[in-house]
């Protein structure tokens, strides 16, 4: 309900000159670009550009933040030794890794995908690890009696009982990734949402940038919720 009331309000604005239409373009101007774009077949690249590497991303990164979650959660040697350094890097800035990894990894997909990975990483590290930390050790006591180790406690005794943390870690990776999505495709992409918005103020059509970042928007809700109803059928299993 709140989004069409939103999205009424706009167009009212936009059309009674209220808003600025070379500022804030009208909905109906937006949704016109979008239906340009598909009538050009250049819009399903765009989306399926941004959504694959955000997919790769939060592959990558939330792989990392789960090994060392359970690492650091689990052993307290590790966790003076890795966390933190690990809390070190995660204040840096997401833009001040954009010149290194260009550096380290050129121009194409891997330093885009790796900036994603970064944001996700760190969210469901530390949820994972502190959802780990707070597992009753009476639980973790029967599982040595049951002699779990290594991956088979991770696998049946530690993600099951830190779920819900871990879930809600992968969600705020998730829309991180989305949010470093943009930064990672100003790095020289030709193709993808963010690169729509560089050419959108490139050339000076603001209902392109609207387009691409109510796009990002859309995504990034589904996304979201795709994960989220995952999540919540995991827990009804375990």
């Amino acid at each position: 309900m709140l989004p069409a009331v939103v999205l009424i309000a706009w167009e009212v604005a936009a059309r009674t000159g209220v808003l600025r239409a070379n500022l804030m373009p009208a909905p109906s101007a937006v949704f016109a670009s979008v239906v340009e774009l598909q009538h050009q077949g250049v819009l399903v690249g765009h989306v399926v550009a941004t959504c694959l590497r955000v997919l790769a991303g939060f592959a990558l990164g939330a792989l990392a933040g789960t090994v060392l979650g359970v690492v650091t959660g689990r052993s307290l040697v590790a966790h003076a030794l890795l966390d933190p350094t690990l809390q070190a890097i995660r204040s840096i800035p997401s833009l001040a890794w954009v010149p290194l990894f260009l550096l380290w990894l050129g121009i194409q997909e891997g330093s885009k995908v790796a900036l994603i990975a970064v944001g996700v990483f760190f969210p469901v590290y530390l949820n994972l690890m502190s959802g780990i930390q707070a597992i009753d050790r009476r639980l973790l006591e029967v599982a040595e009696m049951f002699q779990y180790r290594g991956a088979q406690l991770a696998r049946y005794v530690l993600l099951p009982a830190a779920l819900p943390a871990y879930v809600t870690g992968l969600r705020s990776g998730l829309g991180l990734g989305w949010m470093f999505v943009v930064a990672a495709e100003l790095m020289g992409a030709s193709r993808g949402l963010g690169y729509l918005m560089v050419d959108g103020q490139t050339t000076s059509r603001p209902e392109l940038i609207m387009a691409a970042i109510l796009l990002f928007a859309l995504l990034g809700k589904l996304s979201d919720l795709a994960l989220s109803r995952f999540g919540e059928r995991l827990q009804r299993g375990t």
